[in-house]
């Protein structure tokens, strides 16, 4: 994996142009599969408190054989935290469970309680955004984000405070691209990274998606992957096979503009 390749946020800071993704990695297995991805090149990890592996992904990243600078950790907010006291509280915990002083990028989770998908909580995610403000200024956090935001919500963070985002992690996938909210973090320099890249394996078996693969002499995750990068997206695949681990980051390919038009027209998997 070439580690040269960055997405650079507003604010200068760079970012690995990809990430390893824990979301459903269990504890127990967290350390040997983020260990796998140091000893194959990724120096981008990516978790959260909700994931409640931040402790293994920690001590993973401390024993291996890596500085701490030379590895790009995010993590996140839990969803249903919203306030300034409780956001500071929260992030306490999170770099005492990675055993770090510092937060490469921090990412308010979501803009509702995921039991509560929809509920209006701008408020509270302006008093979230404001903690992890004074957090950033000092030096707690070099970049702040925010994960699942529309428009209208990243447009309240806007109106309401000082810093603009400098990432929104979203699902994107071949079928559901996202084209306005894209668009919209493009126009005010956020970073768009891109979870859930292969649909949560959904897309793998598609005939389309393995004809197109096979034409670039590359498996179907890896085109799903690159069709990330194609749109300017940061992906962030997850495996705990070192096998694919390892493919997922072999993407020096490029897919023609006209294969890339053929998977914008496709529809969710996910959806039906």
């Amino acid at each position: 994996m070439a580690n040269d390749k960055v997405f650079t946020f507003h604010n200068g800071v760079e970012i690995p142009d990809i990430g390893f993704g824990t979301w459903q990695i269990p504890n127990e297995e967290a350390y040997e599969a983020v260990t796998t991805a140091l000893k194959n090149g990724y120096t981008h990890i990516d978790t959260a408190l909700a994931y409640k592996n931040e402790e293994n992904v920690g001590k993973a990243i401390k024993d291996f054989d890596i500085s701490r600078e030379k590895v790009f950790i995010t993590s996140k907010l839990p969803a249903q935290i919203k306030g300034y006291d409780v956001t500071l509280e929260a992030f306490e915990e999170t770099i005492s469970n990675l055993g770090v002083d510092y937060l490469d990028l921090y990412l308010i989770h979501a803009p509702w309680p995921w039991d509560e998908i929809g509920k209006d909580c701008t408020e509270g995610n302006i008093e979230s955004w404001k903690a992890m403000e004074k957090l950033y200024k000092d030096g707690k956090i070099r970049a702040i984000g925010v994960s699942n935001f529309s428009e209208s919500d990243i447009q309240a963070l806007l109106d309401a405070c000082d810093i603009v985002p400098m990432a929104n992690q979203i699902p994107f996938y071949i079928g559901r691209d996202q084209q306005s909210l894209l668009q919209f973090c493009k126009q005010h320099n956020i970073v768009v990274e891109a979870y859930s890249p292969l649909a949560t394996g959904q897309i793998l078996s598609s005939p389309e998606i393995k004809e197109m693969a096979e034409k670039y002499g590359v498996t179907p995750a890896q085109l799903c992957i690159r069709y990330c990068l194609e749109h300017g997206t940061l992906p962030l695949p997850k495996s705990t096979n070192e096998e694919r681990i390892i493919e997922n980051s072999q993407l020096d390919f490029i897919i023609s503009p006209e294969d890339v038009q053929k998977l914008d027209a496709f529809e969710d998997v996910r959806a039906t």
